[in-house]
């Protein structure tokens, strides 16, 4: 079983990015479980989405507290002392920053990083990050086929869907792997 956790703000589309690869996943064979923790101030508050992806159903209900893939959509909320005890070792970070700056004391993990915002300003989608994160993700992981997420993406979004499977397509291709 992979254990996934979204970590952003809120208005950068944290929970639709995780319907959208649980969808994905589910579409891929792989039985999906979703969940998400926010409270009543959503914009710009600290928004947690959960996946959990596994080739069997899945009958756990409980919260994931060290996750395999740990994906921050705000790079305000990364603290590389934290991450190192929160993520399980060998498992995958992803960081939405401009920067593509030394990441000390994660050596253990594949680390990528990605300007999502910047993507995602650029087909107007302003700072809802969600599909450029997921296009970067997926080439990070290999979870899914990019087919597969821009297909999903393309029935999910209701407004937009070109330009978010356009922003999708262009993280994926610009991801860097530190």
């Amino acid at each position: 079983m992979i254990q996934i956790k979204f970590l952003g703000r809120g208005g950068q589309g944290v929970v639709v990015a995780s319907e959208i690869l649980a969808r994905a996943c589910f579409e891929e064979n792989l039985y999906p479980q979703c969940f998400s923790l926010y409270g009543g101030e959503r914009r710009g508050a600290t928004v947690a989405s959960f996946v959990r992806v596994d080739q069997k159903k899945i009958y756990l209900k409980c919260d994931i507290d060290r996750p395999d893939h740990l994906i921050f959509f705000d790079k305000s909320l990364f603290n590389e002392k934290e991450v190192a005890v929160q993520v399980e070792s060998g498992g995958h970070l992803l960081l939405n920053s401009e920067e593509n700056h030394p990441l000390n004391g994660l050596e253990a993990f594949k680390v990528g990083t990605i300007n999502a915002l910047e993507i995602s300003k650029k087909h107007g989608l302003g700072a809802i990050v969600n599909t450029a994160i997921l296009g970067a993700y997926i080439r990070l992981t290999n979870i899914i086929s990019l087919d597969t997420l821009l297909r999903v993406i393309s029935e999910i979004v209701p407004t937009a869907a070109g330009q978010n499977v356009m922003a999708a397509k262009e993280a994926y291709e610009r991801l860097s792997i530190v």
